[in-house]
């Protein structure tokens, strides 16, 4: 069934089991204070119910037989813990970041409400790269022992508005916005359930962010992915860094497609196969180049372009930068020839951010060498791979914006460190750009 957008000109967001999944942090600082106050620990239902109301009332439930004291000194030793080990033991819902940049693009006045101090907020949406999509974060002081949802979110709705809502899991999420006479709409990913949200005066429920997507956005909920591609001689790290980096921005909220070249399809595959092939050494640069060219065209076209569309990360090991180094440098047929042959199989896929990894030469011939069995292209000489390395430079020299070298001889961690925030300040970027839809690729792409 078609949902028409609801029109909201501000949208209140609950935070834990809104935007983000924060049960495990949240509970695991809550047996920490437990096991501090040497008390029996709850059963997991009872401990899921910690999630959404102030831990004050939550500890004065659970242990009805603790002084105020005691509960002060429970959430004080519940953020000892919290401060250092469960404010980042969270994960953003996949969709969420391009829920919002939807919501920005409409001029929808988008701000988090949330019942946890609102310090604590504001690091964890920093942390995930969420803070500048919100005009506001109004959350409660870290010494306010209870609090009424309600006058959060009071605090929360600007002076003057046409049509505002709610946004939460939780019954005090619904009772909060019914408080303010403001809409009142319930997810079931969170930590509640249909029959609360219903109890509690929901308006409207969401049964996954998509749904949640449409109705707030209606058709053009959908936005462009970001197509990133990770390139540099083998052995510079790329297999390593790709899964780290992948990891990082799943738990951003992105779904994220991960593939590499040549290869990626059935038929990518079968043509890397007669590449690799060492009974081929009689194959011809040219040939070779237009094979490479062939594999990506219907990767760009099987893979690639469908998963951008959908709004997903594309990581991309190795693209036509790898073609233009190996064949236009190495095999020394030309940069731009090679290239000029690669636009039709590109087609409109472009990387919007290309990491080239590098090493030394001599350290990666010496990893490229430890391998068990070299297929046909690493068996190519070391002059083959000087060249190779120096294209690889001067791609990088002529399109600074794009390309972004880095170090891959440093420490692991450092590099992922430079990897990861590279690609968050491009994210950052994409999000606060106004969204648009790349074309899809056809075969007139590269037609006069």
């Amino acid at each position: 069934m078609q949902v028409t957008s609801l029109r909201y000109d501000v949208i209140l967001f609950d935070l834990d089991g809104t935007l983000t999944d924060s049960y495990p942090g949240v509970t695991g600082s809550v047996k920490a204070a437990i096991d501090g106050m040497g008390l029996d620990r709850p059963d997991l239902e009872t401990l899921r119910s910690f999630m959404g109301p102030p831990l004050s009332e939550s500890f004065k439930r659970v242990y009805g037989q603790l002084t105020q004291e005691e509960v002060d000194h429970c959430i004080a030793l519940y953020r000892d813990d919290f401060t250092v080990n469960g404010i980042y033991n969270n994960r953003v819902y996949t969709g969420i970041p391009h829920l919002l940049r939807r919501l920005k693009a409409m001029d929808v006045t988008c701000v988090v409400a949330t019942s946890k101090p609102t310090v604590y907020a504001r690091r964890v949406l920093e942390y995930f790269g969420l803070l500048e999509m919100f005009d506001a974060v109004i959350g409660v002081e870290l010494d306010e022992r209870e609090h009424d949802k309600a006058d959060v979110v009071r605090a929360a709705l600007p002076a003057h508005y046409r049509r505002a809502a709610m946004v939460g899991d939780r019954h005090y999420d619904m009772r909060a916005a019914k408080a303010n006479n403001i809409d009142a709409i319930g997810v079931l990913y969170g930590y509640g359930d249909r029959a609360e949200l219903i109890e509690t005066g929901a308006d409207i429920i969401a049964e996954d962010v998509p749904a949640l997507a449409r109705m707030l956005c209606g058709d053009s909920a959908a936005s462009e992915g970001l197509f990133i591609t990770v390139e540099g001689l083998d052995g510079a790290g790329k297999t390593t860094q790709m899964p780290l980096l992948a990891k990082r921005l799943e738990r951003m909220g992105f779904e994220v497609v991960t593939t590499r070249e040549p290869g990626g399809t059935p038929l990518s595959e079968w043509i890397s196969e007669r590449l690799k092939d060492t009974a081929n050494t009689g194959m011809a640069a040219e040939t070779e180049t237009y094979l490479f060219a062939a594999s990506r065209a219907q990767h760009v076209r099987e893979v690639i372009a469908p998963a951008l569309a959908r709004g997903a990360v594309v990581i991309s090991d190795r693209f036509v930068d790898s073609s233009a180094a190996y064949q236009g440098g190495g095999r020394e047929l030309g940069l731009r020839r090679v290239q000029q042959i690669n636009e039709m199989a590109v087609s409109v896929c472009i990387p919007d951010l290309t990491l080239l990894l590098m090493v030394d030469l001599q350290t990666a011939l010496l990893r490229r060498g430890s391998a068990t069995r070299l297929d046909r292209i690493e068996r190519a000489g070391e002059a083959f791979f000087t060249r190779v390395y120096d294209a690889f430079v001067q791609i990088g020299r002529e399109e600074p914006d794009r390309v972004k070298f880095i170090d891959a001889s440093a420490d692991v961690k450092a590099v992922t460190q430079e990897v990861q925030s590279l690609v968050e300040t491009a994210l950052r970027a994409h999000l606060l750009s106004t969204p648009d839809k790349r074309p899809e690729p056809s075969a007139a792409d590269s037609e006069d």
